[in-house]
C-alpha cells in the first residue's frame, strides 16, 4: 500500500471552527474567537476518549499522518488546537500562555461531555498536561503519553535556532518574511535540526507544514508563541514533573518518549 499523504487543507477540512471565550475559558457559539478542533463525538458517555495535544508550532496539523494509522477502537478523539496555530484565531497581542491552552482542553472537554480520557502530548504541550494534572479535573485522565517534551525546568533547552532567535527581535521579522514566502521558512527549517539526524524532510512535506502554519496571518506565532521555555522556568515548582508524579502516586500510568535527540 502507498504512503497516504495528508495535506494541510485536507487535514482542516476534516474539522470544524468553533466559539470559545478565553476570559471565561468556555465555548461559546457568540465567543469572540474561533478555535478549530477535529473531534469524533459519542453518544456513549462513558467512552474513554483519546486526546491528542500538539506541538510548536505546527499545531494540530503535526498529527495529520498519525491520525490515519490509528485503529478505528482508539475512538472518539479529540485534536486540540491552541489559539495563534493552525485554523483557530490568531488574535494580535494575545497573552499566549501555557495555563491559556490548558484552559481551552478543559473547555473542549466540557463541551464534548468527555468524562475520561487518554492524553497524548507532543512537544510543547506536555506543559498544558501538567498544568492540567495539578487541576481539579473533572475528567478523569486515564493515562498521559509525552512525547518529546521538556519535563525538567533546568534542562530545558533548545538549539538557538529555534526557540531562542524565534522569539529575538531578528525571530519577529523572520516570522514576517515566512508569511510573505515559503522559500525562507523551508532554508530555516531545514537548518533548525527540527527532525532526528536520519529524517531529512523534502520541500512538498515543509511546503504543507508551511501552509498549516500561516493559516490566517499564522507565521506571527512563531515570534509571539515562542515563549514556553522560559515560562516553564518562571514555573518550575508548579509544573515539577517528578513532585507532580509523586502526588499521583501511581494513579495515573505516566509514559514519556522522546524521538529526536533534543527535548522540545
Amino acid at each position: 500500500m502507498g504512503t497516504v499523504w495528508v495535506t494541510a487543507d485536507e487535514w482542516f477540512a476534516g474539522g470544524r471552527r468553533i466559539g470559545y471565550d478565553p476570559e471565561h475559558a468556555r465555548t461559546d457559539d457568540a465567543g469572540v474567537l474561533k478555535v478549530f478542533e477535529r473531534a469524533t463525538p459519542t453518544a456513549d458517555a462513558d467512552a474513554v476518549w483519546l486526546t491528542m495535544l500538539p506541538g510548536f508550532p505546527d499545531g494540530s496539523y503535526g498529527w495529520a499522518q498519525v491520525d490515519h494509522l490509528l485503529p478505528d477502537s482508539l475512538r472518539p478523539r479529540l485534536y486540540v488546537e491552541p489559539i495563534g496555530q493552525g485554523d483557530s484565531d490568531k488574535p494580535r497581542r494575545y497573552p499566549h500562555s501555557t495555563a491559556g491552552r490548558a484552559d481551552l482542553v478543559e473547555a473542549l472537554w466540557r463541551h464534548h461531555g468527555v468524562r475520561r480520557t487518554v492524553v497524548v502530548t507532543f512537544d510543547y504541550s506536555s506543559l498544558a498536561l501538567l498544568e492540567l494534572l495539578r487541576r481539579d479535573l473533572e475528567p478523569t485522565i486515564e493515562a498521559v503519553f509525552i512525547m518529546n517534551g521538556g519535563l525538567f525546568a533546568d534542562a530545558h533547552t533548545h538549539p538557538w535556532r529555534g526557540t531562542p532567535i524565534l522569539r529575538s527581535p531578528l525571530g519577529a521579522l523572520g516570522a514576517r518574511g515566512i508569511q510573505r514566502s515559503v522559500v525562507p521558512f523551508v532554508k530555516g527549517w531545514q537548518q533548525a535540526r527540527m527532525y532526528s539526524r536520519d529524517y531529512h524532510p523534502g520541500e512538498a512535506e515543509l511546503g504543507e507544514l508551511w501552509s498549516a502554519l500561516t493559516r490566517r496571518d499564522g507565521a506571527r506565532f512563531l515570534h509571539d508563541g515562542a515563549g514556553f521555555v522560559q515560562e516553564h522556568r518562571r514555573n518550575a515548582d508548579r509544573w515539577d514533573f517528578a513532585a507532580i508524579a509523586r502526588s499521583l502516586n501511581g494513579s495515573i500510568p505516566l509514559y514519556v518518549g522522546m524521538l529526536t535527540e533534543e527535548a522540545a
